[in-house]
């Protein structure tokens, strides 16, 4: 027995056309990659293999269609993606010819849900931390005209939510990061100046300036958040 109305709803999904800059176009197969849609039917589509990994004896961590297999030796690596190569063949799936691969976690780092494993250290991959930084950069733009208070309750929630998801990892990046986001905040056009700050900058404006107008510091949600693990 089948839901006509879930079943319309997945296809409304699975047809909606797709906005690429100034292209507009239709997929005509699968799930566009990034579409709301795409977790819930690689849930439903990859459930079975969660359960035949399992069987197998092999441990696998999956989030959506992103999924590593942990294993003991290059042996049980071997036959682990065997297995899955199998299946997906044998379910029309397709792996991502340059993803998948077996790596000695050992000597070579990886990267999985947007965190790049090198060598038992965490921290978040290049192209993440990139995209929090031109995220940030838009949002403090020195031509945008908004004052310090906006900027900061712009930007706080987002730096609450990367931290929340990246707090996993060493605390030294986000001393970095805090030096380098409160260098965005300094509006240095203010005082009829060009380019980033300086170190009479930093003086004029020392970081309990920033805290006193509430910037989030992710130094110190850091050290929070250690505090309560430790308890």
């Amino acid at each position: 027995m089948s839901d006509g109305r879930v079943l319309s709803l997945i296809e409304g999904f699975l047809k909606q056309g797709i906005l690429d800059g100034l292209r507009e176009w239709t997929p005509e197969e699968g799930s566009p990659q990034g579409g709301s849609i795409s977790p819930l039917l690689s849930n439903i589509y990859l459930n079975p293999l969660d359960h035949l990994m399992a069987q197998q004896g092999f441990e696998m961590v999956r989030y959506a269609d992103d999924f590593v297999i942990l294993c003991r030796s290059p042996e049980e690596a071997a036959r682990a993606l065997a297995a899955v190569q199998e299946w997906t063949a044998e379910a029309d799936l397709t792996l991502h010819p340059e993803k998948t691969k077996i790596v000695d976690a050992k000597e070579t780092s990886f990267d999985f849900l947007g965190y790049r494993f090198d060598r038992g250290r965490r921290s978040p991959r290049p192209k993440s931390l990139k995209k929090f930084k031109d995220a940030i950069r838009a949002e403090t733009s020195r031509s945008s005209g908004k004052s310090l208070k906006m900027i900061i309750a712009t930007i706080n929630p987002r730096l609450r939510g990367w931290f929340e998801y990246f707090k996993h990892r060493r605390h030294y990046i986000f001393n970095d990061l805090d030096g380098w986001i409160r260098m965005r905040s300094i509006l240095r056009k203010r005082l009829g100046k060009e380019g980033r700050g300086r170190g009479s900058d930093n003086q004029r404006w020392p970081n309990k300036f920033f805290a006193a107008q509430g910037l989030y510091n992710l130094k110190t949600a850091h050290a929070l958040a250690r505090q309560s693990s430790s308890r």
